[in-house]
């Protein structure tokens, strides 16, 4: 047997002391001053901190602890740079956090948000806490670590790069750029960086996998992908974005998730 339970308890709960930690200081910050949204700047640091937690405390194979740290680290500094950029260049809440939370008492906010949110970076990050506690075999199937890195290296680079071209779409002047964008990453799928991120966690899965104990975690990139393309991602942007001129159009020529040639007219 690969995996140390005992480790991987003690893994475990220090990861939630931390994501409670981090969720706390959210609430107490957002709530008072009705920005329920800032929870959005909360959710790459908690996914760290139990990356983190795990390198650190795990005593499964150590550099795999460290480069699954590394990167999840590397990937939330990234997404918490754009999310602060967001966050700080609005007013008002988040319309999506108003209209789900109407008529939410203080302690329903804090089930629906915080707790919620808490709950979902354990969940994600069950792959990263089995691997911390789990040895890697010797035969063929220890390859699935190395696997797994370059997937999530290439998930973060193309959530990167995709962000990146979306920014620069949006700073031309209204009247000097088309409707919608669909030139490079987003000619081949209409939302390339939530691909990016799916793909990023499904390799976290993958490098922890080979480790045979975690191929068990499988529901955790299930739900990553779920949240990604149904709760919070790609479907709720398709609805904002649906009655934009040209969408329609673009929803006809370009991929929805998984990325492929687009159709040019």
């Amino acid at each position: 047997m690969s995996l140390d339970t005992r480790n991987l308890r003690r893994v475990a709960g220090v990861s939630a002391l931390a994501v409670t930690a981090i969720q706390t200081v959210t609430a107490a910050v957002g709530i008072p001053r009705q920005r329920r949204d800032y929870a959005d700047g909360a959710w790459g640091p908690g996914l760290a901190a139990v990356a983190v937690t795990g390198a650190v405390l795990g005593n499964g194979d150590p550099v795999r602890r460290w480069t699954t740290a590394a990167l999840t680290t590397a990937w939330a500094a990234r997404l918490e740079h754009l999310m602060l950029g967001r966050l700080r260049g609005k007013d008002t809440e988040d319309e999506r956090y108003t209209e789900f939370l109407d008529g939410s008492s203080t302690a329903g906010v804090v089930g629906k948000v915080f707790v919620t949110q808490a709950v979902s970076q354990l969940l994600v990050s069950a792959p990263t806490m089995m691997a911390a506690a789990s040895t890697l075999p010797r035969g063929k199937r220890r390859l699935l670590y190395p696997l797994g890195a370059a997937i999530m290296v290439t998930g973060a680079v193309v959530e990167a790069v995709a962000d990146r071209q979306k920014d620069a779409y949006s700073t031309r002047p209204r009247d000097e750029r088309p409707s919608v964008l669909d030139t490079g990453l987003w000619g081949w799928s209409r939302h390339p960086n939530y691909f990016g991120d799916s793909l990023f966690w499904d390799g976290a899965y993958v490098a922890a996998a080979a480790s045979s104990p975690a191929q068990w975690t499988f529901p955790s990139p299930i739900a990553m992908n779920y949240f990604l393309i149904y709760a919070t991602g790609a479907k709720r942007t398709e609805k904002k974005m649906q009655d934009r001129p040209g969408y329609r159009d673009y929803q006809q020529r370009v991929s929805f998730f998984f990325p492929k040639p687009g159709k040019h007219v």
